[in-house]
Order: C-alpha cells, then structure tokens, then sequence
C-alpha cells in the first residue's frame, strides 16, 4: 500500500465534512466503550453483592439483625436496598395500623420504588449504546456518500480520470462507512448482552421481593393467629 492510499493519509486528506463524521464515529465509539466497561463491572458487581446478601439473608439470621447490618439506604444496592426499603416501611407500619393487609401493601410499594430505582441504576447508559448502535451505520453512510458527491464533483473538472485517480477519493469516502461499523457492532452486541443481564438482575430482585413478601405475610399470619387464640 502506497502513502496515497494509506489510512492515515486518505483520512488527513478527506474532505472537512467527511473529518468531521469521522471525528464524530471515534468519540461516539470511544464512549461507547468506555459506557461497556463501566457497565459490565457494575453488572458484575451487582451479581456479587446480591449472591452474598442472599446467601446471608436465607442463612436464618433474625431479619432484625440483619436490618441493623445492612449499610443506610444511599449505600445499599440490589436485594439488600429492596429488603431494606421493605423491612424500614413493615417496622414503621407495624405500631400504626393492625391491618396486616394494610402493613403488606405498604411493604410492597415501598419494595415496588426500591426496584424500580435499581431497574434506572442498572439500565444507566444503554440508552446511548443502543443510540450509537442504531446511528452509527448511517453517519457513516452520509460521510461516504458526502465524500463521494465531492469525488465526482472534482471529476467532472479533471481533463482525464483513470483508476488510480479515482481510488483515492472513493477509498477516504468508504472509511467513514467502516468506521460506522467499527463504531457500531461492538455497541450492539453489548447492548443486548447488557440488557440482558439487567433483566436477569431484575429478575432475581423481583423473585427476592416475592419471597419476603411471603415471608412477612406468614409472620403477620403468625401474629394475628396468636392475638386470636
């Protein structure tokens, strides 16, 4: 390959509209980059943290006990934000009303709110993913045709255009498509990996707010049954 149509030479030489694209694709693809690292840690994370609490939380631990060791609700995450939230509104409750359906539901929005903020913490950025995944190819494609347009424009003056004056052109054209690309299959590949692992996170959340669910109804029960006996 010759320094005519070298990739650094073809890009020096690209027209400012077709630079530009250019410079737009490698920011676009660096954060991209920079958003798939910092997720797939938090998602790693968080899978982390949520087997410990379980493996805590269905260690028989008096429920008490284990409210007292989880951190304040600004350093919480996963099921133990969700069972914090959950036991902060059931100890509230418990002195105010003698509805155990009452105390129920008002575990379960306070359960509902956690979970939703969790979905917003672990569905952080993957708007911008799958927003430089769809728009990628076509930023690329408008830089090509851009590049293209002025190509032809400029043999329409030339006296006699041959191969070897027209490669150039269309090649410094053709980089803003791969670049689009190069921008765009990693972001689609992880933003489905990622929204997939944050819907199984999700989901383990929601399975944890059922079974706590349960499990407070069945202590509710438990005292109601006493009181009446």
């Amino acid at each position: 390959m010759n320094d005519a149509m070298s990739i650094p030479h073809l890009i020096m030489n690209a027209s400012t509209v077709v630079q530009l694209v250019m410079l737009l694709l490698t920011v676009g693809s660096l954060l991209s980059w920079i958003v798939i690292f910092q997720r797939t840690f938090l998602m790693r994370r968080a899978r982390k943290i949520h087997r410990g609490f379980e493996d805590r939380f269905w260690s028989g631990v008096d429920l008490n006990e284990l409210y007292r060791e989880v951190p304040p609700e600004q350093e919480t995450e996963g099921g133990e934000h969700i069972f914090r939230a959950g036991f902060r509104e059931f100890n509230r409750l418990m002195p105010k009303t003698r509805s155990p359906q009452a105390i129920l539901d008002g575990v379960q929005r306070s359960m509902r709110v956690a979970w939703s903020r969790e979905e917003e913490r672990l569905n952080r950025h993957l708007v911008f993913l799958a927003t430089v995944a769809s728009a990628s190819p076509y930023i690329g494609l408008f830089g090509t045709v851009w590049g293209i347009m002025g190509s032809f424009q400029s043999l329409s003056m030339a006296q006699q255009a041959t191969l070897s004056t027209v490669a150039p052109w269309i090649a410094e054209a053709l980089i803003a498509t791969a670049m689009g690309l190069f921008a765009a299959i990693p972001a689609v590949i992880f933003y489905n990996r990622l929204t997939a692992e944050s819907g199984r996170m999700l989901g383990k959340y929601e399975d944890f707010a059922e079974e706590f669910h349960s499990i407070l109804h069945r202590n509710l029960q438990g005292r109601s049954d006493a009181a009446g006996a």
